[in-house]
C-alpha cells in the first residue's frame, strides 16, 4: 500500500470516529433531556410520573419483577434491608389479597413512603398500577406529594396504604384522614399501620377521624424491628354515605362506652370527707390527679382545646398552671379565656395564642349583673380585686359587694358551635356558685358529651380560714351537694378532678 493510500485511510477512520462521537453525544443529551422535564422525573422511554400518569413501566431484575432502577438508587434497591423490607410488605400485601381488600387490578397508593419499599412489594405480587407519595421524590416509585396535601384528583384510588408510623406522627391527623376519604374511591379499602390505637379511647378516636368510612377489621402484626412492640393493622372500607360514628345528636344525652367508665374507675377517688381546711386538702390534691393524657393516647382527636371558664388573669391558672403542669402529650392547644370581670381584659389582648371571651358563662344570652364579692376574712384581695359571680337580680349580704352589668352567653350551645367530638376538649371551671346552674344544662343539652377532662372548683359553705368554727355565708350549699355534682359528671361520662 503507497502512502497516499494510507493516509486516505487513516482520515477515514478519523472522520468516521468523529461521526460517531457526535451521534453518541446526542442521542445522551437527548435521554438527560427526557428524563427530566418540568421537574417531573421521567423514564428512558419517554414515560414522566405525575398524577395524571400512573402506570409505571417494568424490567425483569433477577427473579424479581420490578421498576425501572436508576443508578442512583440501585444500590439501595439490591440491599439486603432493602429485600428484607420488601419480603415484609410482600407477605402483608398477600394476606390482604386473599382476605379481598387488595386485588392485581387495584389502582394503589402508598402514602408517605420515603424510599418506596411498599411500592416496590405491590408491583412484585403483580399489583402494578402503584405508586408512593412522599415530600422528598424517589424515583421511579415516589412521586411528590404530602399525607395531607395528595396531588390527586377525587375518587383515584381503589386501595390506600399507610405505614411507618405516617398517621401516628401526623401534625394534623384530620386532614390525612380527609385526604385519603377524598382520594379513595367508593368501595375501595384503606390499610393504616399504627403503634397507637391500642386502647379503645384512642382506637375510637380513630375511627371518628375516618368518618369516610366503615371499620372492617384490626390485628396486631410484627415490626421487622423486633426489639420494638407490635402495631395494629387497621382495614377500613370507604361507603358512599359519610358515617358520623356515633355523633352526639343536638339535645339528647349522649351514652357512656364502657372505655369512658373504664378511665373513670381508674381516676383518683373523689375526696368523700369534707376537709376542715379545704384550702390546705384541695390544693395538695392535685398532686393525686391522674390526668387523661396520662391514662390512653390522644394523638388521633381533630384539635385540641382548652377551655377557662372563668379564667381571672392570665397567671390564675393558664399560665401557672395549664401552660406549665398539665401533660399536653406535645399537642398544640388552641386557648379559650371566659371572663365577664373587665378588669382582667385588658392582659389578654397582650396574650398571643388565647382568645378571650369577655362574657359571663350562662345559660342563655341575657344581661347580668356581675357582682364584685370581697370577703372579710381576706385583708388584702389579689390584685385589689375580689372574686367575680354573676346574679341575675341584685342582693343583699353581709360583706360588700360592687356591681356591674355584663352579657352573659348561653355556654352549652357556644360549647356545641365551637368544638365537637372529634376534638380533645380539657375544661377549667371556677364560676362561683354558677357551677349548680350550668353543670345540669351541659347535661340536659348534651354539651357535656364534648368535654374530654374537667377540671371543676365546687363552691360552698366551707369552713372559713380567717375564722376558725365559722363557715362562709358567701355560698348556700354544703359540702355534699358538691359531692353529687361531682358523681353525677363521672355517671355522665366525664373524668372530673376536684379543684380548689
Amino acid at each position: 500500500m503507497d502512502a497516499a493510500a494510507g493516509r486516505r485511510s487513516l482520515l477515514r477512520n478519523i472522520l468516521i470516529r468523529t461521526i460517531f462521537f457526535f451521534v453518541a453525544l446526542i442521542v445522551v443529551g437527548e435521554f438527560f433531556y427526557i428524563a427530566r422535564i418540568k421537574g417531573r422525573e421521567c423514564v428512558s422511554d419517554g414515560f414522566c410520573f405525575s398524577p395524571e400518569n400512573l402506570k409505571i413501566p417494568s424490567v425483569m431484575v433477577g427473579s424479581h419483577q420490578a421498576a425501572t432502577i436508576g443508578e442512583s438508587s440501585s444500590g439501595l434497591w439490591t440491599s439486603k434491608q432493602w429485600r428484607k423490607s420488601v419480603d415484609y410488605f410482600s407477605s402483608l400485601f398477600q394476606d390482604l389479597i386473599s382476605e379481598g381488600y387488595l386485588s392485581p387490578d387495584s389502582k394503589s397508593l402508598c402514602i408517605e413512603t420515603s424510599t418506596g419499599e411498599d411500592v416496590f412489594a405491590l408491583r412484585e405480587i403483580g399489583v402494578v398500577d402503584a405508586i408512593g407519595i412522599s415530600k422528598k421524590v424517589f424515583p421511579p416509585l415516589v412521586v411528590s406529594g404530602q399525607a395531607y396535601r395528595q396531588p390527586f384528583d377525587d375518587n383515584t384510588f381503589d386501595f390506600e396504604f399507610s405505614s411507618n408510623g405516617g398517621l401516628d406522627r401526623s401534625v394534623r391527623p384530620a386532614n390525612f384522614a380527609a385526604e385519603i376519604g377524598r382520594t379513595l374511591k367508593p368501595g375501595g379499602f384503606v390499610v393504616v399501620h399504627t403503634v397507637a390505637a391500642k386502647d379503645t379511647y384512642s382506637f375510637n378516636s380513630f375511627l371518628e377521624l375516618f368518618n369516610c368510612c366503615r371499620f372492617i377489621r384490626s390485628r396486631d402484626i410484627d415490626v421487622l424491628d423486633t426489639s420494638l412492640p407490635s402495631i395494629r393493622e387497621i382495614v377500613l372500607k370507604k361507603d358512599i354515605e359519610i358515617l358520623e360514628h356515633g355523633e352526639t345528636s343536638p339535645g339528647k344525652k349522649c351514652s357512656v362506652p364502657g372505655h369512658k367508665q373504664e378511665i373513670i374507675r381508674n381516676a383518683e377517688p373523689l375526696i368523700e370527707e369534707e376537709p376542715l381546711k379545704p384550702w390546705i386538702t384541695l390544693k395538695r390534691n392535685i398532686k393525686n390527679i391522674k390526668y387523661l393524657t396520662s391514662m390512653v393516647d390522644v394523638s388521633f382527636k381533630q384539635r385540641y382545646l382548652y377551655v377557662d371558664v372563668g379564667a381571672r388573669n392570665y397567671g390564675s391558672s393558664i399560665g401557672s398552671w395549664f401552660k406549665k403542669q398539665y401533660p399536653k402529650k406535645n399537642k398544640t392547644f388552641e386557648i379559650y379565656a371566659i371572663e365577664a370581670d373587665k378588669a382582667f381584659h385588658g392582659e389578654y389582648r397582650l396574650k398571643k395564642g388565647v382568645t378571650l371571651l369577655p362574657y359571663a358563662a350562662w345559660l342563655r344570652n341575657e344581661t347580668l349583673f356581675f357582682e364584685i364579692t370581697r370577703d372579710p376574712g381576706k385583708k388584702v384581695q389579689e390584685r385589689g380585686r375580689g372574686m367575680g359571680r354573676i346574679q341575675p337580680v341584685q342582693s343583699s349580704a353581709s360583706y360588700a359587694a360592687d356591681f356591674d352589668k355584663v352579657e352573659g352567653i348561653d355556654f352549652a350551645n357556644w360549647l356545641k358551635r365551637t368544638v365537637s367530638e372529634r376534638d380533645f376538649v380539657v375544661m377549667k371551671m371556677d364560676v362561683e356558685g354558677t357551677e349548680f346552674h350550668l353543670i345540669p344544662r351541659l347535661i340536659e343539652t348534651g354539651a357535656i358529651c364534648l368535654i374530654d377532662e374537667l377540671f371543676l372548683e365546687c363552691h360552698y359553705n366551707r369552713w372559713q380560714r380567717c375564722c376558725p368554727g365559722q363557715r362562709s355565708s358567701k355560698f348556700q350549699k354544703t359540702y355534699a351537694q358538691c359531692l353529687n355534682l361531682f358523681s353525677s359528671l363521672r355517671n355522665s361520662g366525664v373524668l372530673v378532678h376536684q379543684w380548689w
